[in-house]
């Protein structure tokens, strides 16, 4: 069992997070993006220090946590200058508050189904209005941006694009060339592009990630990156995640207005992650890559009809299992039900989901492997 994904299940359920909360104690949760691993130790002996020293104040170190982040994320395509990170509580405040702040209300933005679930509501909750541009192949082995979709959506008045890149659930990098035209794109609109790249530190082994913001000085121009690293090393609870702003002499993101809300904890661990904890992060990338050679074999021998595509980055795996009908257009609910598995469904990230689940494979190999027994007697019941 690879480290770090070797935490037993008894430790595990003794978890007050969602992802061992949410559900009985019979079920096996490979649902919510939460990783089944210990704290790096650097992570750890920062956070206990704290503790140990009653440092539970009021997070202030802005000019700090930026530096960490820009050094970290100059890694990704460019040199990231410190004055433009914004350190922020979270992605979703990340973009949302951007798209408040750049916008007219009652803009529409471009998002890209079948999508992360929160997308559509974000853009509501700050006065927008969702736009689809369902990804075209989002079910074969060459998920690619709709740019000829985006660019009527922009050319009809929309005025932003809400990236997920690396895309959640297909776990996809969008292709240079893909985001490069959309710079072009956005620009020619006077759009702005926000690109949700919260996955980007998980890219597996064999696959580089590059940023939105480094393909082009249009792509700097006209967009902005959000990140984190709550993602890679477990660290959701502790709120804590940074804008890159491409142009901030045209994006007004101030820090003082944003960057208070940020947990103490967050960026304390969030320094020790991106400064003393990328061995272990290589560590975390190669047992993700181990399991899904595990859920290979796992999908040929229970479900054999599913099909998939390895994701190139993150820990979820978009599964299409339209070929099994008697699951119906949520095959997740009837793992639940019948397998006790618990999976995020397919028609939460829209329309185009209907006949798939999302599987979270941060687990152990027998997690995993019971939870595709499972799923395979289900699917066999109801064939």
């Amino acid at each position: 069992m690879p480290f770090p994904l070797d935490v037993p299940e008894s430790v595990l359920r003794r978890r007050r997070s969602q992802k061992w909360q949410a559900y009985p104690e019979d079920v096996l949760p490979l649902f919510v993006a939460e990783t089944d691993v210990l704290l790096a130790p650097a992570i750890r002996d920062r956070l206990a220090a704290a503790v140990a020293d009653g440092d539970t104040g009021y997070f202030t170190e802005i000019e700090r946590l930026a530096g960490v982040c820009a050094r970290y994320y100059s890694r990704f395509g460019y040199e990231v200058p410190e004055d433009t990170v914004v350190p922020v509580n979270d992605v979703g405040v990340g973009v949302r508050e951007s798209l408040a702040r750049i916008l007219p209300a009652g803009s529409g933005v471009v998002y890209t189904p079948p999508v992360y679930m929160p997308f559509g509501p974000w853009i509501r909750r700050v006065g927008m209005s969702p736009v689809a541009a369902p990804l075209i192949g989002h079910d074969g082995e060459d998920p690619r941006l709709d740019l000829a979709g985006i660019e009527q959506a922009l050319a009809g008045g929309a005025r932003a694009v809400l990236l997920s890149h690396p895309h959640n659930p297909t776990g996809v990098l969008h292709s240079q060339a893909e985001l490069g035209e959309l710079a072009q794109i956005a620009a020619r609109h006077d759009a702005v592009v926000v690109s949700d790249e919260i996955w980007a530190p998980l890219a597996m082994p064999d696959v580089d990630f590059v940023s939105f913001l480094a393909v082009s000085e249009t792509a700097r121009e006209v967009g902005l990156a959000i990140s984190s690293a709550s993602k890679a090393f477990n660290l959701a609870g502790l709120k804590c995640a940074f804008v890159v702003n491409g142009n901030p002499e045209k994006f007004a993101i101030p820090r003082s207005a944003l960057s208070g809300a940020v947990g103490h904890f967050g960026a304390l661990a969030a320094e020790a992650a991106l400064t003393e904890s990328l061995d272990w992060l290589v560590d975390m990338r190669a047992a993700l890559s181990s399991n899904l050679d595990l859920m290979e074999r796992l999908l040929a021998e229970h479900l054999p009809r599913a099909r998939w595509r390895r994701p190139d980055a993150g820990f979820v795996a978009w599964i299409d299992l339209r070929a099994y009908p008697g699951l119906g257009d949520d095959p997740a609910a009837a793992f639940l039900d019948e397998g006790r598995v618990a999976l995020s469904p397919g028609p939460a990230f829209g329309s185009q989901g209907k006949g798939f689940a999302r599987v979270n494979f941060a687990c152990s190999e027998e997690l995993l492997s019971e939870a595709f027994t499972r799923m395979g007697r289900v699917a066999a019941a109801r064939d």
